[in-house]
């Protein structure tokens, strides 16, 4: 029987879930349940069951969580929680799901151990279990295939749809997400204290997962499929002299962009990249990851393209990965900024002006 919260003999978890999963609390969390701020008005949300936003079916809310394989499993999770300081909820034979401090889903990152390093999928969110049966709908109209996975299937989420991408990329949409509950008080003078008054910066701790940028050989297929298939919004783009889109950034949750789309080679991961609160938080990333030794590979510098501040760099594995901070909030009428070729270098890297080939060409 599995053992939760270390009581023997009581098994919370969903059904179907495989033998030998060990669910695991927070370090923070109390023992006898929530692990949120009192205060928080969510918690009684999350102590009925429900995760889903209240209202009518409003399509894709954000992203929900990023799968990617890896060939060293320890390595990986040594990385992800001793200098990202990302939280362990759950282990199986194979896989290691992990979240973010300020995140109440049960995971924001999966890691599967395989020969290769890549990517699974991505998944994302929806507002209303309703919203799955018309996405559903709509892919199957393009002409993909739709795949229905049971409640339980996956690790502390419910019923889901999946199907590929016109660029190849595994999706992922779902309603119904295990809540967990944060680890640390939502109070903002205490939020990043140790009990002993000290300051969390020995690891990163970004308090969520933000975006990911994907590569796809026809980026204009792809965006075209990401808008009317699925109801994102193009916040800015990037075209060639012959305006074709090179790039494309796009938003589901009043963001800059939860997902961008570059040219490259199709199901190909470029990053994906964790929120900070403020630029102070990016400059002391530097200095942790520079502690620890991980390659960077750009930054920390700026963006022209959303405006965020940003460092790029490697887990051990080569899995790029982004600490992002700033940028806009695109109101409903907000227009779409073009960038062009010529200017590419700003566009990217506004201090710098230029791209290195690695940035541009390195992807998993």
């Amino acid at each position: 029987m599995t053992d939760v919260n270390d009581v023997t003999g009581h098994r919370d978890l969903a059904e179907g879930t495989p033998e030998g999963t060990r669910r695991l609390v927070a370090p923070d969390a109390p023992s006898d349940g929530p692990g949120v701020d009192p205060s928080d008005s969510r918690q009684a949300r999350r102590l009925s069951g429900r995760s889903t936003v209240a209202g009518r079916p409003r399509g894709i809310l954000r992203l929900g969580h990023v799968n990617i394989t890896c060939t060293d499993l320890d390595l990986a999770t040594a990385y992800y929680t001793g200098v990202m300081g990302m939280e362990v909820t759950a282990r199986t034979n194979d896989s290691v799901y992990l979240k973010c401090w300020d995140e109440e889903d049960h995971h924001s990152l999966r890691l599967r151990y395989a020969p290769r390093v890549g990517m699974d999928s991505m998944s994302f969110k929806v507002h209303h279990e309703d919203d799955l049966a018309d996405l559903e709908n709509r892919v199957s109209r393009y002409g993909f295939p739709v795949e229905r996975a049971s409640r339980g299937e996956e690790l502390g989420q419910g019923e889901s749809i999946r199907f590929s991408t016109p660029s190849g990329h595994l999706m992922e949409l779902v309603a119904d997400v295990e809540k967990v509950g944060t680890s640390r008080p939502r109070n903002l003078a205490d939020s990043m204290l140790e009990n002993d008054g000290r300051r969390v910066r020995d690891v990163i701790a970004p308090p969520r997962m933000d975006h990911m940028l994907i590569n796809a050989e026809e980026v204009g297929e792809s965006t075209r499929f990401f808008m009317d298939v699925l109801g994102f919004r193009i916040t800015e783009q990037l075209l060639d002299g012959n305006g074709h889109q090179l790039g494309t950034w796009l938003e589901r949750s009043h963001s800059p962009h939860d997902l961008a789309i570059v040219h490259g080679a199709n199901g190909g991961l470029h990053h994906f990249a964790f929120w900070l609160d403020d630029w102070e938080d990016v400059r002391e990333s530097a200095d942790i990851l520079a502690y620890n030794g991980i390659q960077l590979d750009v930054g920390p510098t700026r963006h022209g393209i959303t405006r965020g501040s940003t460092i790029y760099f490697f887990d051990p594995l080569g899995t790029r990965n982004e600490v992002f901070t700033g940028g806009y909030k695109p109101d409903p009428d907000f227009p779409t900024i073009t960038w062009t070729e010529d200017n590419v270098g700003r566009a990217i890297f506004y201090y710098e002006g230029e791209l290195n080939d690695r940035f541009m060409k390195v992807h998993t």
